[in-house]
């Protein structure tokens, strides 16, 4: 096992940051900074395990209100960002 935390600044929701923790493509644990905290605890337990693609495919696009995003499409745009960094590395 071989876990990586990534620190992610949100834009435009009420979680201003998050910290997730990878164990290669699975999310082994995510802290919301910010944000509703009964939401988050829930989602936060449900994403405990699952596959990156798979939170992606879930999550992005999701708006909260009127906003045009939110935490969970931040956190979809997070791992993007991520999954296009690895590849980048290891094709170097």
């Amino acid at each position: 096992m071989a876990l990586r935390t990534i620190q992610y600044r949100t834009q435009g929701t009420c979680c201003a940051l998050m910290n997730v923790v990878l164990d290669d493509d699975k999310i082994y644990d995510v802290e919301f900074v910010g944000g509703c905290p009964g939401n988050l605890k829930g989602i936060r337990e449900l994403l405990k395990g699952m596959d990156i693609d798979n939170v992606i495919e879930k999550f992005k696009g999701i708006t909260c209100g009127s906003k045009p995003t939110s935490c969970p499409d931040q956190l979809s745009q997070c791992l993007v960002e991520y999954k296009k960094q690895t590849q980048s590395q290891i094709a170097k």
